[in-house]
């Protein structure tokens, strides 16, 4: 996993998503580290044509399999 420090603008990364309508259903998803365009100091997420907040529990991973292993023992 990534952390905060780790992450810049334009960077290509992998996230687990936990689908809010159904909270067991999650999925790999990939994003965008953006600046946040209410507050350019800050870093978010972009994905699905949506800011997301960075936050400290975040899993955030620089490859898909890396984010597919954690998911995968997560899932089982």
């Amino acid at each position: 996993m990534l952390s905060i420090d780790e992450l810049e603008e334009g960077q290509q990364v992998y996230v687990i998503y936990e689908n809010p309508h159904t909270p067991s259903v999650s999925t790999i998803q990939e994003a965008m580290i953006a600046r946040d365009p209410d507050d350019p100091e800050r870093l978010t997420l972009l994905f699905r044509d949506f800011y997301h907040p960075i936050e400290e529990d975040d899993a955030i991973f620089a490859t898909y399999e890396s984010a597919e292993l954690l998911y995968n023992q997560l899932s089982m």
